[in-house]
């Protein structure tokens, strides 16, 4: 098991309801370990990169509506 972790920048968070919106994109991923997202937009993601990838994590926030991704 190898565990990665990255803090991404994600626009457009403004409320807890985003948080929510986002917490719902990930909450079934499987091989994300961890995920903790604030209101300024900074997600913190753990995964196992045996059983997912980055992308595939960045796409499940791309099709909740979050485009524009960086890394913080």
């Amino acid at each position: 098991m190898a565990i990665r972790s990255e803090t991404l920048q994600v626009n457009g968070v403004r409320c807890e309801k985003c948080i929510g919106r986002l917490a719902g994109a990930l909450r079934e991923h499987e091989g994300l370990e961890y995920a903790n997202a604030n209101l300024m937009g900074q997600v913190v993601l753990s995964w196992d990169d045996e059983r997912t990838s980055r992308e595939a994590i960045v796409e499940a926030l791309r099709k909740a509506g979050f485009h524009e991704l960086q890394t913080a």
